[in-house]
């Protein structure tokens, strides 16, 4: 938790400092309260007793009704300032849990944007959304639990004890407070060693529960199209299941605290009062010593209350912190290289695998084996295999989303790792596997590719992918809202608009992952077609499993099991790779593939 004290704001200091002086104000105030009222109940006791004794003059009594008035008054301008204090402690301290719960969310929001894959697997996605909101948010409630009550309540018991001290009728009574002190901790103590496992539990069971419900969201349509329903209705009961017992566990023993802490307290109330009752019979000028007493008792015994249950939220709070550090602390494997290096300007698009080998985290065996190949500019170099050959693995190492274990990427002769990470990324355009459109507008989600683009621009790059005709005949054209993930649109529609965003900043690569798959074969020829007579020459890696897709490419990659196992052209392929030859006439009759 202290790691994470360097995202407080600095003004946020001086208001802790100022919140600091406005808790004791108020816990001083609070506690000349009781103090008021035992010179009021003195004042009102003696001149009773002179009055009964026959010894009350006027000018006494006068003495008298002046001090319990001022008393009284006195008694009202410190509850004001008390009142006054508290409201201005609640608003302060919001706003400094505030501010530093925003400026927590927003380090570790862009601490996450700098993970690999690699990492936000390892959190897993589920939880790395749980950290960023609930932990957050229990960290935000310590905070400001901790502004108004760590202060506060240790000033009250000090405070209030000193003043308990000075009461004259204390000596007796004193016993009464060490008593129900002692009885409060050993009560708290037991439950708080009870509780703090399952805290840490809750936190992981709200990663599974977030999980489960995440899963079955996204993946809703394969759900209903295999009328699982039942099965993931079962899957979510498992875990809410586990969720709700802990959860029980946790309040039906905390819920055994309160009772318990108000048994003491009034038990100490009574205990006073029953004593002092014994004191007054004897002399009843005890009797605002008394009342007194048990008010500044009653301010003690909350004081410690209020203690024991920060004691309680304090470690749910660690625990959150923890989790929240375990995030921030984690270095991303893949970074910017201290001096980046600066590619030559008189080479653009030139791409080339030197014995490239890649196995991902935590695996024994290589997904690529000795990889290489050379792309020159505007050459376009096609990846064909079957499912699991390592396809999307090898196109992956290109941005950097994954480094290679061994070997060299040169692009523009330059090694991808000495990249700074922006400037390899923006000679990228990279369109994904699965096609996904931000929620927004068209216009929003162009500007991802390049974020000052003109209408002019945004309207070529439709053109040229094919996208133009059916984002114009809505009426709002580049403002025609987009659905979170693009479900407003078709598969194929959603593949065109993702190349659009990808050729708006002219990428000196291109790079398709299987991302004509969705596209009818006369949409796919002409896109590539019109891609093929683009203003300029960007080198394309394409990705596919269609044999039409590839035939015309300048280079050919038949991956089987990580290894190339044929390139060139398709013309050499088709005669001399036996892997090829499964594939292109798995798709296309033999004889077609002959006259094409």
């Amino acid at each position: 938790m202290i790691k994470l004290l360097k995202h407080f704001n600095w003004w946020s200091y001086i208001l802790i400092i100022f919140t600091v002086g406005l808790v004791i104000l108020q816990v001083y105030s609070d506690l000349e309260l009781p103090t008021r009222l035992t010179r009021i109940l003195e004042n009102a006791s003696m001149a009773e007793g002179l009055r009964t004794a026959g010894y009350l003059t006027p000018e006494l009594e006068a003495n008298y009704r002046n001090a319990v008035i001022n008393n009284g008054l006195e008694m009202l301008g410190f509850a004001a300032i008390s009142l006054v204090s508290a409201i201005t402690v609640v608003f302060l301290a919001s706003k400094i849990a505030s501010s530093f719960s925003y400026n927590l969310r927003r380090e570790l929001y862009r601490h996450i944007q700098s993970f690999s894959i690699s990492e936000i697997e390892k959190f897993s996605t589920a939880s790395l959304i749980t950290r960023t909101t609930n932990d957050i948010t229990q960290i935000q409630m310590v905070v400001i639990m901790t502004l108004r009550m760590a202060i506060a309540a240790p000033t009250t018991a000090v405070i209030g004890i000193m003043k308990a001290s000075d009461i004259q009728a204390s000596s007796n009574l004193n016993m009464i407070v060490v008593i129900a002190v002692i009885t409060l901790v050993i009560l708290v103590v037991s439950i708080f060693l009870l509780v703090l496992p399952k805290f840490k539990k809750m936190q992981a069971l709200a990663d599974r529960l977030n999980l489960v419900t995440r899963e079955n969201l996204t993946g809703i349509r394969v759900v209903r199209a295999n009328s699982a329903q039942d099965y993931q209705e079962a899957k979510f009961d498992e875990v809410n299941n586990d969720v709700t017992k802990t959860h029980i566990f946790v309040n039906r023993t905390m819920n055994i605290m309160m009772p318990g802490m108000n048994l003491i307290m009034y038990g100490t109330s009574l205990s006073i009062l029953w004593i002092g009752a014994y004191m007054v019979n004897e002399n009843p000028l005890f009797l605002g010593s008394v009342f007194g007493f048990q008010q500044i008792t009653m301010m003690i015994v909350m004081a410690f209350m209020q203690l024991i249950m920060i004691f309680i939220m304090v470690p749910r709070g660690l625990v959150s912190a923890n989790r929240v550090k375990e995030v921030l602390t984690v270095a991303p494997s893949i970074a910017n290289p201290e001096v980046p290096v600066e590619p030559a300007l008189d080479i653009k698009g030139e791409i080339e695998f030197k014995h490239v080998c890649f196995s991902y985290p935590n695996s024994n065996e290589n997904v690529l084996d000795d990889i290489s190949f050379k792309a020159k500019q505007g050459d376009v170099v096609a990846i064909i295999g079957s499912t699991g050959s390592g396809k999307s693995s090898l196109i992956n190492l290109l941005p950097r989303f994954f480094d290679a274990i061994a070997g060299e990427i040169l692009i523009d002769g330059v090694e991808v790792k000495n990249y700074d990470l922006k400037t390899l990324r923006d000679k990228i355009g990279f369109i994904a596997q699965k096609s996904l459109l931000f929620k927004g507008t068209i216009r929003s989600n162009l500007k991802y590719g390049k974020s000052d683009a003109t209408e002019e621009e945004m309207l070529e790059a439709l053109k040229q992918s094919l996208s133009y005709d059916f984002i114009m005949e809505n009426e709002k054209g580049l403002d025609t809202p987009v659905a979170q993930g693009g479900t407003n649109f078709s598969g194929g529609q959603r593949q065109r608009l993702s190349i659009a965003r990808a050729l708006i900043k002219k990428p000196e690569i291109l790079v398709f992952d299987d991302s004509f798959s969705a596209l009818d074969f006369k949409t796919d020829k002409v896109l590539r077609t019109t891609l093929a007579k683009l203003d300029y020459r960007p080198t394309r890696i394409i990705v596919a499993q269609r044999i039409g897709t590839i035939m015309d490419a300048d280079l050919i990659l038949v991956l089987e099991k990580g290894k190339i196992v044929g390139s060139g052209t398709h013309k050499e392929l088709i005669k001399n790779c036996k892997v090829y030859q499964e594939i292109a006439y798995s798709q296309v009759a033999k004889e077609e593939i002959d006259n094409a």
